[in-house]
């Protein structure tokens, strides 16, 4: 039975995609059976890993709409994880849902005829608290927050709290919180450790204990089709999301 995990943060520009791709990828370094959702309508994990034209090919999009399977829409890459790609069509689904009955369970109904092919299915969320991070969010067991290193960042991730506990109230019992991922972290400055501080003073053992440095290899990497991983695998955020991939595994 597959472990679910999504990746969410309503805070733009914070690792979201970065954290949901080399997770997966160092997973799936471990040898476990990963799947990688791309939940975004700007699909930049999509891009990230330069999948095949999807023009003529299934995407979420199709799979939320119902007019086809997840199995249909999955795209083998070769030396990384599996992919459900996204495109910018998904952008119009939240309203196309907005009327269906069971609206918010359409991705968990679709994902679970998976659930015996993989180990672990990395859902990237788009950063909103809409339709589609609810789907997200019902789909999935757990919820891991990535956290820029920065106090108006840790100012919206009460909100985003907020909206696990009212899913986990009302739609699903079993969500749980794995850890908050502090990113972009910058220890040279005094802002970056104040509130690295603070999150681990506020949050405790929820924090995980690896820190995401901040460092340009993190944008270099997606432009080769790379994860950090096998761009620069000796780099501190290969390292970094290693022993992230380890902490998940135990």
């Amino acid at each position: 039975m597959a472990r679910i995990i999504s990746v969410a943060n309503q805070k733009g520009g914070v690792g979201k995609t970065t954290t949901a791709l080399n997770l997966a990828s160092a997973l799936h370094k471990e040898g476990r059976r990963v799947l990688i959702v791309d939940l975004d309508p700007q699909a930049a994990l999509t891009t990230s890993l330069q999948s095949p034209s999807i023009k003529t090919g299934k995407t979420v999009y199709e799979l939320l709409l119902s007019q086809c399977s997840a199995k249909q829409t999955i795209i083998r890459l070769r030396s990384a994880p599996d992919l459900i790609p996204a495109s910018i069509d998904l952008a119009a689904a939240e309203l196309e849902l907005a009327a269906e009955m069971g609206r918010e369970r359409v991705l968990a109904d679709a994902l679970a005829t998976l659930a015996d092919d993989y180990d672990f299915i990395i859902i990237d969320c788009p950063p909103s608290l809409g339709l589609l991070t609810v789907n997200a969010f019902v789909a999935a067991g757990e919820v891991l927050v990535p956290l820029q290193c920065e106090y108006l960042a840790m100012r919206a991730l009460n909100l985003l709290l907020r909206t696990i506990d009212r899913v986990r109230t009302r739609l699903n019992r079993k969500l749980e919180l794995a850890g908050i991922l502090v990113t972009m972290y910058n220890g040279r400055t005094i802002h970056s450790r104040e509130v690295l501080e603070e999150v681990r003073k506020t949050f405790g053992e929820k924090v995980f204990p690896v820190v995401i440095g901040s460092s340009v290899r993190f944008k270099e990497a997606p432009a080769s089709g790379l994860s950090i991983l096998d761009y620069a695998r000796t780099h501190d955020g290969a390292r970094a999301y290693r022993e992230l991939a380890k902490e998940v595994l135990r």
